[in-house]
């Protein structure tokens, strides 16, 4: 999908294309991205072409958050941008960018997948995320929740692995984590389940990207 320029993004767009929820098939095989993407980059790419590649996924759906509830808003881009430019980073015939949040009006992962599965019953979703997002889920709302609704992927991140496998998430579930080898099932397995995915890193990152654009 060839990806709006941001100064061409219409509130008009946004309101019928990105806050609906993205068609799937009976009994396909989603992976879950979400984040703020304040701003998308090649990192949050890697993640989800991994996800794609290791997952036995048909597609990853970039779900971009109205804002991340643990971090200040204060410079958090309007969400039409922030889908513009997700647009260029998920520009791949596989990968679906939306914001169904905001129209569902929440910002939580736990409620968002819990609408999902409720709206697409014979769907098999796998919530995707990178390492630094594993070492820190246990401040999430109902993160609990997130673990027991859907087997979740890890993606090894750069400064990550030490944290994310020492983490109260990782500590907690560590009884059901996976085999690597048995990433291509994940999405088969009965949550909670979770597999960490170790792969290259990329050392971008938004709170970077950020600094470096006020600089």
């Amino acid at each position: 999908m060839n990806a709006p320029h941001p100064g061409e993004f219409s509130a008009t767009a946004l309101k019928h294309q990105y806050l609906k929820v993205p068609s799937a098939g009976i009994g396909q095989r989603i992976a879950l991205f979400g984040g703020s993407f304040n701003p998308p980059h090649r990192g949050h790419r890697h993640v989800a072409l991994e996800g794609l590649a290791r997952l036995g996924v048909s597609q990853v759906w970039w779900m971009v958050t109205p804002g991340n509830p643990l971090k200040s808003n204060s410079d958090l881009a309007p969400l039409d941008r922030r889908i513009a430019l997700t647009e260029t980073f998920a520009d791949h015939p596989r990968m679906v960018v939306t914001a169904f949040e905001a129209a569902i009006g929440t910002r939580y992962t736990a409620d968002a997948i819990r609408f999902l599965k409720r709206r697409c019953p014979t769907v098999k979703f796998v919530w995707l995320m990178g390492a630094d997002n594993l070492a820190t889920i246990h401040r999430w709302q109902k993160w609990r929740d997130i673990m027991r609704q859907v087997p979740v992927a890890v993606v090894d991140r750069p400064g990550s692995s030490l944290a994310a496998m020492n983490s109260p998430a990782a500590r907690a579930y560590a009884s059901v984590r996976r085999p690597e080898e048995q990433a291509a099932a994940i999405a088969d397995a009965t949550a909670p389940a979770w597999v960490f995915l170790h792969a290259p890193l990329d050392p971008t990152s938004s709170t970077l990207l950020r600094r470096r654009e006020a600089r």
